[in-house]
């Protein structure tokens, strides 16, 4: 039945996933000394237009936004595989008579999780901290994890959470079979 709780928790995981493409992944601050101006940038799955940064290098003493574009960071692994964890998850949500192929599309979607998790902490935050040119920072850039970073993790417990609910669906059913 669609109206099980392993139902409520897959819909949960795919509002997660959504959660990544409005919230940032990181933020990031930089010191720039030789002018006092703070240099502040955001990692998003999908990159947004921050104000024209040379005006805002005339204004002394100002915090400075520095735009994803000008980086030319390329976030497309994280959201080819941020779409399909949600797709695959949305997906299973629908295939509730057949609980064994739910439950390996939940797997699918539980490991595909993972990678983007692992692409998240692993690769992007530091890639992107390196595609800031070194002209804009003195040191090393400071780095505030963000809600879109935390949310494929909660969508993980989530998808454990349907996995579980499914598994002991099959169980009854079985069961159920085993009397008759």
């Amino acid at each position: 039945m669609i109206q099980r709780i392993q139902s409520f928790w897959l819909v949960l995981a795919v509002c997660c996933m959504a959660v990544c493409f409005m919230a940032p992944v990181a933020k990031y601050q930089m010191e720039i000394a030789s002018m006092g101006q703070t240099v502040v940038t955001e990692l998003n799955l999908v990159a947004k237009d921050a104000p024209d940064f040379s005006e805002q290098m005339m204004v002394q003493g100002a915090t400075i936004e520095y735009g994803q574009k000008l980086t030319g960071f390329a976030t497309w692994p994280l959201v080819v595989l941020a779409v399909l964890v949600g797709a695959v998850a949305l997906a299973s949500v629908f295939l509730f008579r057949n609980r064994v192929v739910q439950m390996r599309m939940v797997a699918v979607a539980f490991l595909l999780n993972v990678v983007y998790v692992f692409l998240v902490f692993f690769w992007a935050v530091d890639a992107y901290a390196e595609a800031i040119p070194s002209a804009m920072h003195d040191a090393a850039p400071q780095v505030k994890w963000a809600a879109g970073a935390f949310a494929p993790i909660v969508s993980l417990v989530f998808l454990v959470l349907a996995h579980r609910g499914i598994k002991k669906d099959e169980a009854m059913v079985r069961a159920a079979d085993r009397l008759r």
